[in-house]
């Protein structure tokens, strides 16, 4: 008899809808205190009000999401935020700290929201996030038997 090994699921943790064109996730777990990252809570909170402010709250939602898995604890509270967009490079950024300010952050949105594609190279990114750039990932193209969708 044959046991299949169970394949995770995502469940509503890990599952988050988009109700905006863009999205900015912010982790707000910490898989290394097995507990909720409260420096991922604040940064949510600080970072939504940022973009509202910003006039760009009709094209972004910022969000709470589980782990990222792009932390990296020995460098104290890091948070996670990533950027995502139907059609577009999906962008990673970790080591970020929630009682700096928030200006290259929504300076990135600004610019992820004028991208076709959500491309560019890491030289032209805000200058907070050169260096904490974890992941620049390519929109994903499936391909099926009845073709190409997005």
């Amino acid at each position: 008899m044959d046991v299949k090994p169970k394949r995770p699921v995502a469940s509503s943790p890990y599952s988050v809808a988009q109700s905006a064109p863009h999205q900015i996730l912010v982790c707000k777990a910490c898989k290394h205190k097995d507990q909720a990252c409260k420096p991922g809570f604040e940064l949510l909170k600080s970072l939504r009000a940022a973009v509202q402010a910003a006039g760009l709250g009709e094209d972004f939602e910022v969000s709470g999401t589980a782990c990222l898995a792009g932390c990296v604890p020995a460098h104290g509270e890091p948070c996670v935020v990533g950027y995502r967009a139907t059609e577009k490079a999906t962008w990673l950024f970790g080591d970020i700290d929630p009682d700096q300010p928030l200006d290259d952050l929504v300076s990135f949105a600004r610019i992820y929201a004028a991208l076709e594609d959500g491309w560019m190279s890491g030289h032209d990114l805000p200058p907070s996030l050169r260096d904490t750039t974890l992941a620049r990932i390519p929109a994903a193209m499936i391909v099926t038997r009845e073709g190409a969708i997005q």
